[in-house]
């Protein structure tokens, strides 16, 4: 049974205070060697039972020992001062705890003392981590909680990357088009409606493809109008043989700076097809920094988007889908919090983790390819299986 060594120990005395049992005066032995002071038991000569090594005027180390080594439960001081109690096998901290003014990690160590591989950590805010370590940092994969906001997925020196996706033909997969997949310049080209089939994911970024990449596109939204004057001219053919091919439908605006909100949804409602069957319309709202201070900063910017969503929300009776970057969401969402939380986001971001963000679709790809459109497409999955989304097309269809 081990006996919980105080650190404070009287030099002169060499008498170690354990919890549980007594040492007596006559149990403790000195060993010198270069800087370090050993005061404790021996066996052997050597290391054994209970002792405390010191290094200079500090305490390196007070716990067990065997055969000379740290063996079984102890504790230390690391570098930055915190105190770490922990379990021990041939001189190597298998696993402990590590108390701090922030919080406590408990959890495997590297032999330097940092918190390494697997481990838990609470700090005084109520954030709760439990994943892989490296180098006092999250690194790998983890699970975190924080005031019922959960996060499942990869970190990467204590940044949270995502959830790294696999892509397999049993998700959900989408597509959204404008007039460049009809061509640029003089050429022109039309769509083959009875063949679509997503052939290629893109190679804009890392992913985790399993099996061949032959997906049914199982959505399309359809750009219709940007601004208060430009209008997508394949948008009314695209929009019919969508719809003839059975496809779920959407319609999308771009959003401009150089008007306001309610300028530009009415130019959208003019000039877009939104039925019974079809899917919510959606604001592609995607500003470089120098725009958004042009309306006016951040406030500005919500303010002009506010009226987008309420007067189209209001004339078809459909809650809208905010269209937006990752870096978007970072650098301009949490000053909406009514629109963070009550409107649903389909978001872009090219790489191959999930956004950090609750939505329910990501494009994941603008370089993808799909049987009968010719040139690159843009790809979408569906945050969900078959399941969810046949209940998502139920709950935001139009009646």
């Amino acid at each position: 049974m081990f006996c919980k060594i105080v650190r404070h120990i009287s030099v002169a005395a060499a008498l170690l205070s354990v919890w549980g049992c007594d040492i007596t005066s006559n149990d403790v032995v000195t060993l010198k060697e270069g800087n370090t002071v050993y005061k404790g038991q021996t066996a052997n000569g050597k290391r054994n039972g209970l002792g405390v090594l010191y290094m200079g005027d500090s305490v390196a180390y007070s716990g067990q020992w065997k055969d000379g080594l740290r063996q079984g439960q102890g504790q230390v001081t690391d570098s930055l001062g915190r105190l770490i109690e922990g379990v021990w096998d041939h001189d190597t901290i298998v696993s402990g705890t590590r108390r701090d003014s922030a919080g406590v990690y408990q959890g495997e160590f590297s032999q330097r003392l940092t918190a390494q591989g697997y481990g838990t950590y609470h700090d005084n805010n109520g954030t709760y981590y439990e994943g892989q370590w490296k180098n006092d940092e999250r690194t790998g994969f983890g699970f975190s909680s924080q005031h019922r906001f959960f996060r499942v997925g990869e970190w990467k020196k204590d940044v949270y990357k995502g959830e790294r996706l696999s892509y397999t033909s049993d998700r959900i997969y989408g597509i959204d088009i404008s007039k460049y997949q009809h061509g640029k310049g003089r050429k022109r080209y039309s769509i083959d409606w009875k063949r679509l089939r997503i052939s290629h994911l893109g190679t804009l970024s890392k992913k985790n493809i399993q099996g061949v990449v032959d997906y049914k596109v199982s959505f399309i939204f359809i750009k219709s109008t940007e601004g208060t004057s430009i209008r997508n001219p394949y948008y009314a053919a695209d929009y019919q043989a969508a719809r003839q091919h059975g496809y779920p439908v959407g319609t999308y605006h771009f959003f401009s700076y150089r008007s306001t909100g309610a300028e530009q949804a009415r130019h959208f409602l003019k000039h877009s097809h939104i039925r019974k069957g079809d899917l919510p319309p959606v604001l592609d709202l995607e500003p470089y920094p120098s725009q958004v201070e042009k309306m006016g900063g951040a406030v500005g910017m919500w303010k002009r988007v506010r009226n987008w969503l309420q007067i189209v929300e209001q004339q078809t009776g459909m809650q809208p889908i905010l269209y937006v970057s990752q870096t978007f969401v970072n650098r301009y969402l949490d000053a909406a919090p009514d629109i963070k939380h009550n409107y649903p986001v389909w978001i872009a971001r090219y790489g191959e983790y999930k956004p950090d963000v609750k939505l329910w679709i990501w494009q994941l790809a603008p370089d993808g390819h799909v049987a009968g459109i010719h040139g690159t497409v843009d790809i979408n999955v569906f945050n969900g299986y078959e399941r969810e989304f046949k209940q998502w097309l139920t709950t935001v269809r139009k009646r």
